[in-house]
């Protein structure tokens, strides 16, 4: 083993609280982050049409929390080996981060949401990482990330507010957020547990069109209810 192996197998595993999928805490996260007050996320209470059409429009991206089961697992592993052979094509302008940092998936859907969608921020921490990251590959972000405290002491009070009481920190959560954006007229599922994003084909509404592929999600796993689905929609008028 190489002076650069014995570093890396030395690396310490990083750990944070879990977010919860509580659009009231994520909006007072990021709007104190510096995405502008005009946007913010909203619960999505049901993929039918008439409950799609209460969600405010234009949705900028779709956040899903869903169970990470055995057979999930299974599909990932089956859906990478295909798309790997595949070569399908990705648009150069998805922004895409690697997690590396368990229990964060919840910041990495909320980055990205944010990233691909950079016209909603404004100076602050959100723009300053992504300014810096924009031009790494997806494991120099997490690696940034990962050295990173202003977004980690804003994900630590974000999972600190929730409405359940939050876990132990060496706790393993079985449930994984991920997230849907439009890029160059397609939606792309980014996934910081995957190896890339997956392209889910042409977009011509990303909120219909996630809620087609979400629908995938939930026939492989019928007996389970642990779905949840957010979107980054503008603000309600208060």
């Amino acid at each position: 083993m190489d002076s650069e192996d014995q570093a890396e197998a030395k690396k310490p595993e990083l750990r944070w609280l879990p977010l919860e999928s509580n659009p009231e805490v994520w909006n007072k996260l990021v709007h104190k982050l510096g995405v502008a007050e005009e946007w913010s996320y909203t619960d999505v209470f049901g993929l039918d049409p008439d409950l799609l059409a209460m969600v405010p429009q234009p949705v900028l991206a779709v956040l899903l929390l869903f169970p990470y089961t055995e057979k999930y697992a299974q599909f990932q592993a089956e859906e990478e080996a295909r798309l790997t052979k595949l070569e399908q094509n990705i648009s150069p302008n998805v922004y895409f981060i690697k997690q590396t940092i368990s229990n964060a998936c919840g910041m990495m859907a909320l980055i990205h949401s944010i990233a691909n969608n950079e016209k909603i921020v404004g100076p602050g921490v959100l723009q300053k990482f992504i300014h810096k990251t924009k031009h790494l590959s997806p494991d120099e972000r997490a690696e940034f990330l990962e050295k990173y405290p202003e977004i980690a002491d804003a994900h630590f009070e974000g999972a600190s507010q929730g409405q359940t009481a939050a876990p132990n920190l060496e706790d393993d959560v079985d449930l994984h957020f991920i997230c849907f954006v439009e890029a160059d007229h397609h939606i792309y599922e980014l996934d910081g547990r995957k190896m890339f994003p997956i392209n889910h084909g042409k977009c011509t509404n990303l909120l219909e069109g996630s809620a087609k592929v979400i629908k995938q999600f939930m026939e492989r796993d019928p007996d389970n209810l642990n779905f949840t689905v957010v979107a980054l929609a503008p603000s309600s008028p208060v």
